[in-house]
């Protein structure tokens, strides 16, 4: 399996600024090459976590970063665990933790995981082919109604309710990446890949509870946060980058009191403070060694004492 370059290597250095004896957490390994990004600027003097659901990219991490020896600690899971991960292996009060978010671009190069409408494989699109159901099991499972929901909330698709009511209106329910491509391609306008893009990306999100693994982990990534530390993440279509931006802003803000309360009775004090007010975002330079890179937000945040 292999994995390509890491999306704004350059910028995630220089905001988690690593230093010798640093704590580091990267929740979406994959083949360690941001991980592996820490552990050279520190000459490996560091102790780095490393979480991914995927036991492809937990084997291809250990490989790359097998030189660092008792400086990695690699742990398969979904990044929503985080907590439970942390303590088992050890890891408090960490200097950075990073999320780089979304599919990997050796997850789509593998036909086989049905990642990709690109190439005909069954129709499965889960991170960890291993555990929950397939795409190809969801769509049979859903109804049409389902399904227009689906589209539009994960894909954010214009044509949900054609495109689904082609998906329910087939004799059978689509098995393949080509088989649903093909009824996509029935209704959707030219030129289709948008529409494609989306789709699959809808599904994907759906498989894997996408959204709600990252809900779920950004709490737990601030506490496990050093006064100081940062978290950063990087995501790649809006309704990720929504979800980081919101959390970061809220807990920037601390009053979690309604609006009509004319002064905080919660009591709930700041616990981040935002470090990039805009979205960072990557060079020309870098799209055009990286085709990947072009969608890729990055925001960062800095643990305040409590």
């Amino acid at each position: 399996m292999t994995y390509h370059d890491p999306a704004l290597l350059e910028e995630v250095l220089r905001w988690i600024d690593p230093r010798p004896l640093g704590i580091y957490v990267d929740c979406t390994v994959g083949g360690g090459s941001h991980a592996e990004g820490i552990l050279v600027t520190v000459a490996g003097r560091a102790s780095l976590l490393g979480l991914d659901r995927d036991p492809e990219a937990i084997a291809a991490a250990k490989t790359r970063l097998a030189p660092y020896g008792a400086a990695v600690h690699l742990h398969r899971t979904p990044f929503s665990r985080l907590t439970e991960a942390a303590r088992a292996e050890g890891f408090a009060a960490a200097d950075a933790i990073l999320f780089d978010l979304g599919v990997s671009s050796a997850q789509i190069d593998r036909g086989e995981r049905g990642m990709s409408y690109r190439v005909d494989a069954p129709l499965d699109l889960r991170m960890d082919p291993t555990e929950g159901e397939t795409a190809a099991d969801l769509l049979a499972r859903l109804d049409e109604g389902e399904l227009v929901d689906l589209l539009r909330r994960y894909g954010e698709e214009p044509r949900a309710r054609a495109i689904a009511r082609r998906i329910a209106r087939a004799p059978q329910s689509p098995r393949t990446t080509a088989e649903l491509a093909a009824l996509v391609r029935e209704v959707a306008p030219y030129p289709v890949e948008k529409t494609l893009s989306r789709v699959f990306q809808a599904l994907r999100i759906a498989v894997n509870g996408e959204l709600e693994e990252l809900e779920a982990a950004l709490p737990q990534a601030v506490e496990l946060l050093a006064p100081g530390g940062r978290l950063l993440a990087i995501s790649y279509h809006s309704l990720e980058d929504r979800i980081v931006k919101e959390f970061v802003r809220q807990e920037a803000k601390g009053c979690l009191c309604p609006p009509r309360f004319p002064v905080c009775v919660c009591g709930r004090a700041p616990r981040l403070e935002v470090l990039s007010r805009r979205a960072i975002r990557p060079t020309p330079e870098e799209v055009t060694r990286n085709r990947r890179a072009r969608s890729a937000r990055l925001r960062v945040a800095r643990r305040l004492p409590s």
